[in-house]
Order: C-alpha cells, then structure tokens, then sequence
C-alpha cells in the first residue's frame, strides 16, 4: 500500500474512532467509547507509517537524483 492509501486510511479510522468515542460518552458506553479510542490510535499509527514511506521515498530519490548528477 502506498504512502497516501495509509494516509487516507489512517485519517478514516481517526475520524471514526472520534465519532465513536462522541457517541459512546453520549449513551454512556464504556466499551464503545474504548473501541473507539484504539481505532483512533490504529488511524495514527497508520499515517505516520504513510508519512515514513513519504520521506523513505523522498529520501531515495534525492539519492538518486545527487548520483544521476555525479555521472
């Protein structure tokens, strides 16, 4: 899965994780609103795993581009 996917991804499950934890305080739901905590968390990790892979690439193609240069 590429970079922006697990942005994307990631922000999803942060948005949702968010309304979970909303709804779960409403109603008075300690499961939903813990449900919703972990998803949160699941949807931070994945975007920082997406921004790893930005600057993974970034980094190979600066790499790249200072070799090409050289030649």
């Amino acid at each position: 899965m590429g970079s922006t996917a697990d942005k994307v991804k990631g922000a999803t499950n942060q948005a949702i994780g968010k309304a979970k934890q909303g709804i779960g305080e409403a109603v008075g739901s300690d499961k939903l609103q813990g449900e919703g905590a972990i998803q949160e968390v699941k949807g931070k990790g994945q975007q920082a795993l997406g921004d790893a892979k930005e600057a993974t690439k970034d980094a190979v193609n600066k790499a790249a581009d200072a070799a090409n240069k050289n030649l």
